[in-house]
């Protein structure tokens, strides 16, 4: 957890600018634990309990039409997921994190203004993938519209625009991490057995896993709805009618069972915080006037789960911790990476959250990367390994 620490602290003072001053105003230093989660909660729902009055999350409603506007979830997706801006394609149609390809063209593109199914518009009924966009509940609605339907039904913190096939092949089934797939998505999204080892030791059931531009966002997502609805998760969970209870544990605290906490944390600690989440916080502030803490202050996940990150920082970046690079600060735009474990992947990430360049399976002589033609700033090298281990570390091009 230490090698991934820095970047959080840092991405948290950049990607607070859009945060009300006064927000967070409640939170101390000293504050850590599921007390801290707590206290996020206050922030985030309803009633304030007197924290900032003036920011009350406001159920929008579910929305139960084709229109565009005035429609609940459908409304808010006008501008909390539209692809402008974000470093894919920007080209103003949905994001899909079920099917976007972060780095090249989309297999099919989803229209906002299109009302219902045809065109790739609003589902609708479907048949295949591409043929519409749906409301896809990260947490599945069979773990609590037994007990308290409104406003998490209608949440777009954590309710998204998804593929309406993709969306329906998850059906309830927790995340996990795939080792046979039995369906793919047209993006690498996956349906099929647990990988039951590892930060995912534990699941012996079906999972779902999204690809890796998107798990830390998923991620967030979910750690989100454990904080805002934090006082039903216990309720909710005795009657929940899922296929597999794998997800949560039935508690208000640490809400989630050892092995989706783990695999929680390893997303977020892996996958920082993006311009396309940035984004998307302030759009959905805007349109409901609450925000997800863990986009703005991503050291929070650390703060309040402590223990399980420091277990997944002892166990699942050893590999990584004798990788240097060098120079550090370079003066030439180009720096070399020496690592006795092979990479996979190298992504070069600038500190609002952008990846810059990312080299798939990258040429290594004698132990040894390179990088070149950098441009200056700030940035953070993300090095991944062939068996999904990941550092981050920092670096300065002068």
């Amino acid at each position: 957890m230490k090698k991934l620490y820095t970047i959080f602290l840092i991405l948290s003072a950049v990607v607070g600018f859009a945060q009300p001053a006064n927000y967070y105003s409640s939170i101390l230093v000293s504050d850590t634990g599921y007390p801290l989660k707590t206290k996020l909660k206050k922030i985030i729902d309803s009633n304030n309990d007197g924290l900032s009055p003036e920011y009350l999350h406001i159920d929008r409603g579910y929305g139960s039409g084709t229109s565009t506007t005035n429609n609940g979830l459908w409304t808010a997706y006008g501008t909390t997921d539209r692809d402008l801006g974000i470093g894919y394609e920007n080209d103003n149609t949905i994001v899909d994190m079920y099917s976007e390809r972060p780095t090249s063209s989309d297999p099919y593109n989803f229209n906002y203004n299109t009302a219902s199914g045809g065109n790739a518009g609003q589902c609708g009924s479907y048949t295949g993938e591409g043929d519409c966009y749906n409301r896809e509940h990260l947490v599945p609605q069979a773990y609590f519209d037994h007990f308290q339907v409104d406003p998490m039904k209608n949440d777009p913190n954590f309710v998204i625009p998804t593929d309406g096939k993709v969306n329906g092949v998850r059906d309830n089934f927790p995340f996990g991490r795939v080792n046979t797939a039995s369906y793919t998505s047209q993006n690498g999204s996956k349906l099929g057995s647990n990988v039951n080892s590892g930060y995912s030791a534990g699941y012996t059931s079906t999972v779902f896993e999204p690809i890796d531009e998107f798990k830390g966002d998923i991620a967030r997502c979910i750690l989100y709805f454990a904080t805002r609805y934090e006082d039903f998760l216990d309720e909710f969970y005795a009657g929940a009618t899922v296929q597999s209870k794998d997800m949560f544990d039935g508690s208000n605290g640490k809400s989630f069972s050892n092995t989706f906490l783990n695999i929680l944390l390893t997303w977020h600690l892996n996958d920082p915080v993006s311009t396309k989440e940035i984004n998307r916080n302030n759009a959905v502030f805007n349109f409901q006037n609450n925000r997800n803490p863990y986009i703005d202050h991503p050291e929070y996940v650390c703060r309040i789960w402590s223990t399980q990150c420091a277990t997944l920082s002892s166990e699942s970046f050893d590999a990584l911790a004798n990788i240097s690079i060098y120079p550090n600060p370079t003066k030439d735009n180009r720096i070399n990476i020496t690592s006795e474990v092979e990479l996979s992947e190298i992504q070069l990430i600038n500190i609002n959250g952008q990846v810059i360049q990312m080299i798939k399976n990258p040429n290594r002589v004698q132990n040894s990367y390179t990088l070149e033609n950098l441009p200056q700033g700030f940035y953070f090298v993300k090095l991944s390994s062939a068996d999904n281990q990941t550092t981050t570390k920092k670096i300065l091009v002068n």
